[in-house]
């Protein structure tokens, strides 16, 4: 599938044909151990990102928290909960990458679904994997700091005071859109051939996207991109606010997820178009 050969500047690359999409549905899968392991290990990384992430959010409105003792300018601040869900990102990828693709999030495996890079019975499975593990992450939260946890929001996500639905809603489209798009252009098996003399950690940049995101968002809608962080997070606090801004948590996602695998396949992989030319040489034959 792939040989050396002479790039840029003298750099080598290597010649690189695209495998073939994943079927639409595999049901042999359902008998192989390889997706009941990457299924665990998406549960297991969504718990442990929400219970820490959770916990970072959780901790720093008590630190700020003027009221109980804090100070304004008291905890990590909107830094270092930005820091705490990109850097958890980018160490549950790192460990989890070569077992299940280190998705941690539904809208990351709605996108790569509608590339073809998983079948609709492994997003389904790990779309609930991780749904699950949101929910037991921040479960663990609430049982470990049931004393501050309903009072400080339960690290939910919800539609900040002064911001209308639409802008709530770009901004998770947006910021989905971000993510996804890193996914993609980090994981590329074609850019890693071709530019094969610019190493890529692919954990790096994706938990750089969430990072920076976090920082832009977080006043809007606290950041959601993730529609098992939010879900999780609204399931255990379970108050009225976030269960009326919800959809946007989840709608916002998968509309900015589709929009990354779009263009990405088929703007800058230009997929469509190539497709199209092998159905007219076809023909032509």
């Amino acid at each position: 599938m792939a040989k050396d050969v002479e790039g840029p500047e003298g750099f080598q690359t290597r010649d690189y044909e695209d495998p073939p999409p994943t079927p639409f549905f595999d049901a042999e899968e359902l008998t192989k151990w390889s997706l009941y392991r990457a299924v665990i290990a998406e549960f297991v990384a969504t718990l442990l990102f929400l219970y820490v992430t959770v916990l970072t959010v959780i901790g720093y409105k008590i630190q700020s928290d003027t009221k109980a003792g804090g100070v304004d300018c008291g905890g990590v601040g909107i830094l270092g909960i930005a820091w705490a869900f990109g850097g958890m990102i980018f160490i549950l990828v790192y460990c989890t990458a070569g077992i299940s693709g280190g998705h941690i999030n539904p809208a990351v495996t709605f996108g790569l679904f509608l590339a073809r890079k998983v079948s609709l019975i492994r997003a389904v499975l790990y779309m609930v994997a991780q749904c699950l593990g949101a929910i037991c992450g921040v479960g663990f939260v609430k049982a470990f700091q049931s004393s501050h946890y309903v009072n400080y929001g339960g690290g939910a996500n919800f539609l900040a005071d002064g911001y209308n639905t639409g802008t709530g809603l770009a901004a998770e489209i947006i910021g989905t859109f971000v993510l996804v798009y890193t996914v993609f252009s980090a994981t590329d098996p074609k850019r890693n051939a071709r530019d094969s003399h610019v190493p890529v950690l692919a954990p790096l940049p994706i938990g750089f996207a969430v990072f920076m995101v976090h920082l832009a968002t977080i006043p809007i809608t606290g950041t959601g991109i993730n529609p098992a962080r939010s879900f999780g997070a609204a399931v255990i606090f379970n108050k009225s606010k976030p269960w009326d801004d919800h959809w946007i948590f989840w709608v916002g996602p998968f509309i900015g997820a589709a929009i990354a695998a779009f263009y990405h396949q088929f703007v800058l992989r230009a997929s469509g178009s190539k497709s199209l030319g092998s159905f007219r040489s076809a023909a032509n034959v």
